[in-house]
């Protein structure tokens, strides 16, 4: 009875795990389907055709949404990367470590909750909304993943190679680009990737404190949806599914990269 039993729940586990993944995945699949469909509505299907990615390459909308995007998404990083690392390094020398425990408050509170303090912010010192503002909301995010990924690395280096670094006459600048540094570089890297996919796939934030001159894709998808549901949006969810799974990867193996070194 008992070896009944354990055969049943061996059979029966992987299917309740499969019937929980597709229903996870399901509508994803279905957009990715449905972004080759002929069809102009995404009711039923027609036929294979590259007829929205062929109309989205030709939007200049889109185009420009996506530009913007990618230049906040850019500056954001290199912005979130100089500071964080910067912030780590320099903690080193602090009594307390109470000051960096602000940033993992960005990953804890809800984003909306963020997004509405930081329009708050610049409403109250009357700060225009734009590029900068779309920036600094996003460099405030990434900052809430740099600085732990980062952080945790560095924790692990042997002080013994900066103090011998320093006994062989290098400066703490030296120390810190000939040792310090390449040592960080799989984390930074990792970390640096995340806060480009974050910024490339915000909403609230950019929607809150992007204002009428500054549209990022996602805002711009946001105003497509409200017209009606455009089967060019399934072919946009569908380049960003792509590029966001190669950045995962990327990141993934540099993660790998990471404590093989830190193994060594």
């Amino acid at each position: 009875m008992v070896d009944n039993r354990q055969y049943f729940w061996r059979f029966l586990n992987p299917i309740v795990v499969a019937i929980a993944y597709l229903f996870l995945y399901m509508p994803i699949i279905v957009l990715v389907l449905f972004s080759f469909n002929d069809a102009a509505f995404s009711v039923s299907w027609v036929g294979f055709s590259l007829r929205w990615y062929k109309k989205l390459i030709n939007s200049p909308e889109i185009i420009s949404a996506l530009e913007t995007s990618l230049i906040v998404a850019i500056v954001t990083t290199f912005l979130s990367l100089l500071v964080g690392t910067f912030f780590v390094v320099a903690s080193r020398w602090w009594r307390t470590s109470m000051l960096g425990n602000i940033f993992y408050t960005n990953i804890l509170l809800p984003e909306i909750v963020l997004a509405i303090g930081i329009l708050s912010i610049f409403n109250f010192f009357n700060i225009p909304l734009g590029y900068g503002s779309v920036i600094a909301g996003h460099t405030l995010l990434g900052l809430g993943f740099v600085v732990p990924i980062v952080k945790a690395r560095f924790v692990e280096l042997d002080p013994i190679l900066t103090e011998a670094s320093l006994d062989l006459g290098a400066t703490y600048l030296q120390t810190f680009r000939k040792v310090v540094l390449p040592l960080l570089m799989p984390s930074i890297i990792a970390s640096g990737l995340l806060v480009f996919t974050l910024s490339m796939d915000d909403f609230l934030i950019s929607f809150f404190c992007s204002g009428p001159t500054v549209q990022t894709l996602s805002v711009y998808v946001y105003s497509m949806i409200k017209t009606g549901v455009d089967p060019m949006i399934n072919a946009v969810s569908t380049c960003f599914l792509v590029i966001s799974s190669i950045l995962v990867l990327v990141l993934c193996s540099l993660k790998v990269v990471d404590h093989v070194i830190s193994y060594e």
